[in-house]
């Protein structure tokens, strides 16, 4: 059936790709033995919620080069071994917008040689002068000193970056859960808990038992 032509882009269902950037944890401590980058959104459906790097799959590209496009793009890093892990359909509440994704979730690895850090552009400085804050920008414990370094290279989508071990994104999303179910109040929920962006915790409730792995 062709689509109607006055139908609203916002009506349509978009397609976004997520990455799982996995890293080796220096932590012995961490049960994983591997951690992954989430920012915090900013000025966009989301805002405020914590989320992988990202965004909309473009016209004639390939879920592998779309999310190493974007992670690229987001944290200046390179990634390599990029592969398919899952996809959830996620109809985003109106406090995110109320739009309508498929999302791509891919998994990667940081490129081994120089950190996998892309080259810093000339209007770039250590500082994070250019662009607004385009800087170093991973934030975190001092455990994420020996992982590779995020750039928060568009300030006006992501606020921060840090490294998460899998098993505080459960912690986060059972939090969520029982939040949204009115279970608990704000006030009496976990305080460490963030607000996932809702492919989040839709990945942990529509694909139990698919977890990213170091390959």
């Amino acid at each position: 059936m062709p689509s109607d032509p006055n139908l609203l882009a916002s009506a349509v269902p978009r397609i976004g790709v997520a990455v799982f950037i996995v890293h080796p944890s220096p932590t012995p401590s961490d049960p994983s033995g591997w951690k992954f980058l989430v920012g915090q959104r900013l000025g966009s459906h989301g805002s405020g919620t914590w989320a992988l790097p990202g965004g909309h799959l473009e016209m004639g590209e390939s879920f592998e080069d779309c999310a190493a496009r974007e992670v690229l793009e987001e944290t200046g890093l390179v990634v390599e071994h990029v592969a398919f892990l899952t996809v959830t359909n996620d109809v985003l509440p109106q406090r995110e917008g109320g739009k309508h994704y498929a999302t791509i979730f891919m998994t990667a690895r940081v490129e081994a040689d120089a950190n996998g850090l892309a080259p810093a552009r000339p209007e770039e400085s250590e500082c994070g002068t250019g662009r607004g804050n385009v800087g170093t920008g991973t934030s975190g414990s001092e455990k994420d000193l020996e992982m590779p370094e995020a750039r928060i290279m568009e300030p006006e989508k992501c606020t921060r970056w840090e490294w998460v071990q899998w098993g505080q994104l459960e912690t986060w999303v059972a939090a969520q859960i029982e939040r949204e179910k009115g279970s608990v109040s704000a006030d009496e929920g976990d305080d460490d808990a963030r607000p996932l962006f809702s492919p989040m915790v839709n990945l942990l409730v529509q694909r139990p038992g698919i977890v990213p792995r170091l390959s």
